[in-house]
């Protein structure tokens, strides 16, 4: 059966395929349209499936502010679980963009957290995707002398920074 007759019949080649492989092949299929010559890792735990690309010039991959890979990683979230994830979620990482995003946003966190305790002032970062708000959040859960909270709507949520006694 070739890919025109799976969806064919209106069933996504997803659910004809296992997470990881559906995940892969929809990885391999975005690449692909992109023109990029990479190499995909997909790896199963068991909350988390992780799709890597690395190699070649990922940039576009990853998209101005990382746009790209947020959408990449919100559709393959709803292409390989159309039911719903049920309890495991995809995370999509380009070359190491996420863990060097997220040094620099713990980075920014410090910054803005001395900030706060010199001046007394709210700091309010910038509107942030989901999983970015969380490292902010984390990182700064132990400073009993700060609190975090997430204001606004998607897209415009952002992480304010505060003194714990406002």
């Amino acid at each position: 059966m070739n890919d025109e007759d799976r969806y064919a019949g209106g069933e996504p080649l997803a659910e004809e395929l296992e997470p990881a492989e559906a995940l892969e092949e929809l990885l391999e299929e975005i690449v692909d349209a992109l023109g990029i010559d990479v190499e995909i890792d997909v790896e199963e735990r068991a909350d988390v499936l992780s799709g890597r690309i690395h190699g070649g010039d990922v940039g576009l991959f990853i998209g101005r502010r990382g746009q790209t890979i947020d959408a990449v990683q919100h559709l393959a979230q709803r292409i390989v679980f159309p039911e719903g994830p049920g309890g495991a979620r995809i995370v999509i990482d380009a070359d190491g963009y996420r863990e060097r995003r997220a040094e620099l946003l713990r980075a920014d966190a410090d910054d803005a957290a001395e900030e706060v305790l010199r001046t007394g002032r709210a700091v309010e970062f910038d509107p942030l995707p989901s999983w970015e708000r969380r490292v902010v959040h984390e990182h700064l859960r132990e400073r009993t002398e700060l609190q975090t909270h997430s204001e606004g709507e998607e897209p415009e949520r952002c992480v304010v920074i505060s003194r714990a006694d406002d």
